[in-house]
């Protein structure tokens, strides 16, 4: 009774390309809450807070709040980011 249908929309301006590298890539969800999967098979789910040549920062990391991680960018098998939000 009176429920609204949701529907998911595109989140304005994200993207990933991938004519770019993973940094590169990275670099598009500054500020921004990711998963980072490595090759070990560790994630790491927290917000990009810079991302250098070899290096990406992450910080306020999931269960881990006060924690941040310095993650080799050639360590990164895929990096999964929220590109639809419910409306």
């Amino acid at each position: 009774a009176g429920a609204q249908a949701k529907s998911a929309t595109a989140i304005e301006g994200v993207k990933f390309d991938v004519q770019s590298s993973l940094g590169d890539n990275l670099k598009f969800f500054i500020g921004k809450d990711v998963y980072v999967h490595l090759r070990s098979g560790k994630t790491f789910q927290g917000y990009v807070k810079s991302v250098g040549d070899h290096f990406a920062h992450m910080e306020k990391l999931a269960g881990r709040e006060f924690f941040d991680v310095l993650v080799r960018i050639e360590d990164i098998s895929a990096i999964e980011a929220k590109f639809r939000d419910l409306k």
